[in-house]
């Protein structure tokens, strides 16, 4: 057979029983078998590349529509007659807001029922509410609408790293994956302003109506994803041979936990938000990333302001001199690649090198490369911006930019999920939730700060600021074993590990229910 069963005694008497109140009742446990098909671990290569690449059309069809707004400015202002610059950016900020609303229920209810359910219901309401927009008929219910689309589109923002720490054990391995991953949330923003920019002269309308087709695209790649999240497939094994065996008492860990209204919104839901104020490696991540994040998006604020009123481009135009923050993220991939060689190769070594068997050399040195990267685009563009030097050298900053961008997100996103594996889609919605409510909110002094300090100074601000970040990841280098020795749940997924070994190698039996699988952290 291709599952194991585990027997747990229960002895607590049924309520309001007296001829059965003395006996116990055998419960089946059914877990993964060593080398079981269906554990997403053993799938094969080509079912686990499928899975990454569902994924990355996720999140470009969901990114894309977070900045397709931001090349329209003036056809919403002509059409719905607005003439206060700070409410042009709504159409941007209430979508980055609903990713803060989003991750804080979808993250943690995938680790409860599974990813497929959870992306499949978040990307229908992501396709209607897009479908709302291209109908609006005025101002806040197109905004409305685009908090909603938000909200829909949050989800893989913040479960796809769960799904890849589902099927690559391999920390390597599953690094590359999300590598792919990030490349795709970095090009997604760049492409909305760019189709915006060309495709809103003929109408704001299609600008929405390409995001919905987009959507149509993706829905048959999403509908053929497989279920990832073992817990889940577990519990549809239980179900169904519960049918086949008409035995009712064969269960799968996740059905033995206790979940009610309570135990949903103090454990699950609350989770990221605990993960974010009493995890030290979430919370600095979160704030790094938050700002880094911050500054991708008033650039779509300060780009028109530099490109538009010092070199006089258009819109389309505009849209095209962010192109290079996107070649940056391809040569910061390559960059990620080359650093996972020469890691392999510390490993291959004997004795292997002392540096390479530490977890935090793992993802961190790249991302103290990334640091000082952002710094030197942020003082790079803003002292270059001038009507005497040449459009192409204030253009160009964007390369250290895009590779600044992606390697701290690759880096710290990455170490997130080694640290926090089952967890992951919560960590990474504590993540997401933090960076989008910066996204959302700083956009709006994006203008503000531009006019009253001028470019050069603007930047530089953002660039002083980047510089007091970058102490982030060396601390993480230095003192990240230490904490997360203190992390209880870097220390109950180490206890937990140790058990699964120990199940699959047949060397124990469950002792209870709390040793089945269920957590209250």
């Amino acid at each position: 057979m291709t599952f194991q069963f585990e027997l747990e005694r229960e002895n607590s008497p049924r309520p309001n029983s007296t001829s059965h109140s003395s006996l116990q009742s055998l419960k089946e446990v059914i877990a993964f078998a060593t080398n079981d098909k269906d554990d997403p671990h053993n799938w094969s290569t080509g079912k686990k590349s499928f899975v990454v690449f569902n994924g990355v059309a996720l999140v470009m069809s969901s990114t894309i529509g977070s900045s397709i707004a931001a090349g329209a400015s003036h056809q919403f202002a002509a059409y719905f007659d607005i003439t206060n610059q700070l409410q042009l950016v709504l159409p941007t900020s209430s979508y980055l807001f609903g990713y803060v609303v989003g991750p804080l229920l979808f993250g943690p209810l995938s680790e409860s029922y599974g990813r497929k359910w959870v992306m499949v219901s978040t990307f229908a309401l992501f396709t209607a509410c897009t479908l709302g927009c291209a109908l609006a008929n005025n101002f806040a219910t197109l905004c409305v609408l685009r908090l909603f689309v938000g909200i829909g589109a949050s989800s893989p923002i913040s479960v796809v790293g769960g799904i890849y720490a589902d099927v690559y054990p391999d920390p390597v391995t599953r690094g590359r994956a999300l590598t792919i991953f990030m490349a795709a949330t970095t090009f997604g923003p760049i492409l909305g302003p760019i189709m915006s920019g060309f495709i809103a002269v003929v109408s704001w309308r299609w600008i929405f109506w390409l995001s919905l087709i987009i959507a149509g695209l993706t829905w048959p790649i999403l509908l053929t994803n497989p279920e990832t999240y073992a817990p889940v497939i577990l519990a549809t094994r239980a179900r169904r041979l519960r049918k086949e065996n008409n035995n009712p008492n064969i269960f799968a860990p996740l059905e033995l936990e206790h979940r009610d209204l309570k135990q949903m919104v103090t454990v699950v839901l609350a989770r990221p938000v605990r993960m974010f104020f009493t995890e030290a490696i979430v919370l600095c991540s979160c704030l790094y990333l938050s700002f880094v994040y911050a500054i991708f998006y008033m650039y779509f604020q300060a780009y028109p302001i530099i490109f538009s009123g010092i070199y006089r481009f258009n819109s389309g135009e505009v849209g095209l001199t962010f192109l290079p923050i996107g070649i940056g993220a391809l040569f910061a991939c390559a960059l990620y690649l080359y650093w996972d060689r020469i890691l392999e190769r510390a490993k291959a070594q004997d004795p292997p090198a002392v540096w390479s068997q530490t977890e935090e050399y793992r993802r961190l040195p790249l991302a103290c490369i990334g640091g000082p990267l952002l710094v030197l685009s942020c003082f790079w563009l803003g002292w270059t911006a001038r009507e005497d030097v040449h459009w192409a050298v204030p253009v160009l900053s964007a390369l250290p930019f895009g590779m600044g961008y992606l390697l701290l997100f690759m880096s710290l996103i990455n170490y997130l999920v080694d640290a926090y594996e089952v967890f992951a889609a919560s960590a990474m919605a504590a993540s997401a939730c933090s960076r989008s409510l910066f996204g959302t909110v700083l956009p709006f002094a994006a203008r503000p700060m531009y006019e009253r300090l001028g470019v050069a100074w603007a930047c530089s601000l953002l660039g002083f600021l980047s510089l007091a970040m970058c102490i982030i990841p060396f601390a993480f280098i230095r003192f990240g074993d230490r904490i997360r020795e203190k992390s209880s749940f870097c220390q109950f997924l180490k206890q937990r590990k140790m058990q699964e070994d120990q199940h699959r190698s047949g060397k124990c039996r469950s002792e209870g229910r709390s040793r089945v699988g269920s957590t209250r952290l």
